[in-house]
């Protein structure tokens, strides 16, 4: 399960069995951690889920940033209640390339604003299977758990 953990809401993607796609989830407009997580666990459960990949957001440079530290911290707390491990996959221009996606398909800024996050968590999650189909391998910084 792909997720791209934003303060106000959660863009979230699940692959198919065999890793091969991501399809976007409902957006999570979040509230209370205690809820945010309870939904989470949820979603997990009813799919089955043996992985948490979570956009790591890194300025364009590569170095972290504030949401870097807020996003690790959640993605901790998400991985101890559902004693799943935790691989963390760089997030930069996932966002815009989702805009840019939803701009060609003549959405409205409304459906864009409401769509965006769905479709990052999408991107993120189709360029780690990408990765891992093209021999790709996970560093011990990128996951824990």
């Amino acid at each position: 399960m792909a997720l791209d953990v934003g303060r106000k809401r959660i863009g979230i993607a699940v692959s198919d069995e065999l890793g091969v796609t991501g399809h976007g989830l409902d957006t999570l407009q979040r509230t209370r951690i205690r809820d945010d997580m309870r939904a989470l666990k949820e979603t997990a459960r009813r799919w089955n889920v043996g992985t948490l990949l979570v956009g790591h957001p890194r300025h364009m440079s590569g170095s972290e940033s504030r949401q870097s530290e807020y996003t690790r911290e959640f993605a901790e707390r998400l991985a101890a209640e559902l004693g799943l491990p935790v691989v963390f996959w760089d997030e930069r221009l996932t966002s815009r390339e989702a805009e840019r996606a939803l701009r060609e398909t003549g959405a409205s800024l409304d459906q864009r604003k409401k769509a965006v996050d769905r479709v990052a968590a999408v991107l993120l999650l189709e360029s780690y299977l990408d990765s891992l189909r093209l021999g790709g391998s996970i560093t011990p910084e990128d996951s824990f758990g």
